[in-house]
């Protein structure tokens, strides 16, 4: 046979190769069960929208805006997420070359099997797997899987890291808040226990008003134990959230507790899809699972390959090398599977229930995340009434201690009436306190839910995710 038809038959058995590669297992449909609107009623329309990529922008708090930047930078687990993603990128690149010609270089000594000659060899070897049946398509479904799924946990790392460094800010705050309000009324209590020392000394009160009252100052000084250790505790995690060994003294200045204003959500139930980690993992999983039923059905059929060397030897003994010495060898390589007592048939059927179990996981990520989604959405709108209810009782009671306080002035209301109406407003305070952090916690809830926070770095952008590359 002459070099013509050789290498006419190479070429046809390359691009069958090539077109057969194409060739694999059909990507599943997901059929994402997404409703079309979410079913709890909407912020008016007037409201503020709220942007996913910097949802903690609406608290308006250049130190939380300052802290979350800090955060996303420094943080170590979301560092090593970014590695990850990086390093699974990088085995995308060798999965996307499996099936390319490869060349080697080598050497070895050979020793002649009658010990009469030693010889030093040299030489290439080439190798080339052809892509049949789907193998490549599968393995690039293998290899985009475990990218997806690295960049679907680094946005999970950033998600939750965002959402703890903002809900540990605002614990922090209202902790604050807390201790002011309730220095303050440990500080009126003192007030009553002086009042009802000077009533006693006159014989105006009995010693049993006094031994309440120092009771009352007690479990006043009592109640600041547990805003302080908040406030440690929660300086603590933020300095870890942050990268760092030690809190920053500045936090632990009290400053108002940031509140949110009226917001409207614009983000359709469809943006779970591209947002939510969760499901992104999922997906991820589906198209790796995809990649392994690919492989398991490549798996059954041969696999075959060209192949070819050059070597050269020297005889190390006499140090004279002749042209007899110079090979050259190619030809086909052929793995044919014969006979495992059906091993290879059942990894396949394996493999097909694990596509099918992935898509069934996937579905229920979705339902998952619009229920996650509709939950928040509803607890949001509850705290935002709580809230406005807390405030219109505070300024009913501020309006009250105001009243008081001209009655008392007027000489028409003894000191105490004045102190109790102000411990009332201070407690009243710390219930609107504790509404206003409430709501703003119920905010993070739902963009936590919704996926919010900033997608992963596109400075090398990832695999398309549409058609594999053949």
């Amino acid at each position: 046979m002459g070099f013509t038809a050789r290498f006419a038959r190479a070429a046809l058995a390359v691009s069958a190769g090539v077109v057969a590669g194409c060739s694999g297992m059909a990507m599943p449909k997901l059929d994402a069960p997404v409703p079309n609107r979410w079913s709890h009623a909407a912020p008016l329309a007037a409201a503020e929208p709220v942007d996913l990529r910097g949802w903690w922008h609406a608290f308006h708090d250049p130190r939380l805006d300052a802290l979350v930047e800090t955060a996303l930078r420094d943080n170590p687990r979301a560092a090593e997420a970014r590695e990850r993603l990086l390093a699974s990128r990088e085995r995308f690149h060798s999965a996307s070359v499996a099936y390319l010609p490869r060349l080697r270089a080598k050497t070895e000594d050979a020793i002649d099997p009658d010990a009469s000659a030693s010889f030093f060899v040299a030489g290439f070897d080439a190798t080339w797997e052809l892509n049949l049946f789907g193998r490549g398509t599968a393995t690039q479904r293998q290899a985009r899987g475990a990218v997806d799924a690295s960049a679907a946990e680094l946005q999970r790392v950033r998600v939750s890291l965002v959402s703890e460094v903002v809900r540990d800010w605002l614990e922090l705050r209202a902790a604050q808040q807390r201790e002011a309000t309730l220095q303050a009324m440990r500080d009126l209590r003192r007030q009553l226990l002086d009042q009802a020392q000077v009533r006693a000394r006159l014989r105006l009160a009995a010693p049993q008003a006094v031994a309440e009252a120092q009771a009352d100052l007690a479990a006043a000084d009592a109640n600041l134990a547990e805003p302080r250790g908040d406030i440690d505790r929660l300086a603590q995690r933020l300095a870890v959230l942050l990268g760092r060994s030690e809190p920053d003294p500045s936090w632990l200045a009290t400053a108002p507790l940031p509140s949110l204003g009226d917001l409207r959500i614009t983000q359709a139930p469809a943006d779970l899809l591209r947002t939510r980690p969760e499901i992104a993992r999922a997906e991820a999983e589906v198209v790796k699972a995809a990649g392994d039923a690919g492989i398991a059905r490549a798996d059954l059929l041969p696999r075959l390959g060209l192949g070819g060397s050059l070597v050269w030897s020297t005889n190390l003994t006499t140090h004279r090398r002749t042209r007899d010495h110079a090979l050259f060898s190619a030809g086909p390589a052929i793995d044919v599977p014969l006979f495992d007592w059906g091993a290879r048939e059942a990894e396949l059927r394996a493999s097909k229930h694990d596509l099918k179990a992935s898509v069934y996981a996937y579905r229920q990520a979705v339902l998952e995340g619009v229920a996650d989604v509709e939950t928040s959405l509803g607890q949001l709108e509850r705290q935002r009434e709580r809230q406005a209810a807390s405030a219109r009782a505070r300024s009913a009671l501020a309006a009250a201690e105001r009243a008081t306080a001209t009655r008392v002035g007027l000489r028409l209301a003894a000191p105490a009436e004045q102190v109790d109406s102000q411990l009332a407003l201070a407690q009243a305070s710390l219930t609107l306190t504790d509404a206003t952090v409430a709501h703003d916690l119920a905010f993070v809830s739902l963009y936590k839910a919704l996926g919010g926070a900033p997608l992963p770095d596109q400075a090398k952008p990832a695999p398309p995710t549409g058609k594999e590359a053949h």
